[in-house]
């Protein structure tokens, strides 16, 4: 198996420090670059559970990334 990167994710206390208040403000710019804001279609969506919303969740981010992908390699 091979590992790529190290990063540290950091434990979660009372106190937040300047290391977690980066990582947090660098993870909302990537998110913001989404065209839209976000990656979930508009619309009303009910799910039975947790899991199932997270998995829609998990697939609207994927779809939206490929895009993303496909539009670079076009470009």
């Amino acid at each position: 198996m091979r590992t790529v990167g190290n990063s540290t994710i950091p434990q979660i206390t009372f106190s937040a420090s300047a290391e977690s208040l980066v990582m947090g403000a660098c993870f909302n710019d990537e998110m913001s670059r989404f065209s839209g804001g976000g990656h979930v279609p508009k619309g009303v969506y009910y799910f039975k559970t947790h899991q199932e919303a997270n998995q829609f969740d998990l697939d609207c981010l994927a779809k939206k990334m490929a895009k993303m992908a496909v539009k670079r390699a076009c470009s």
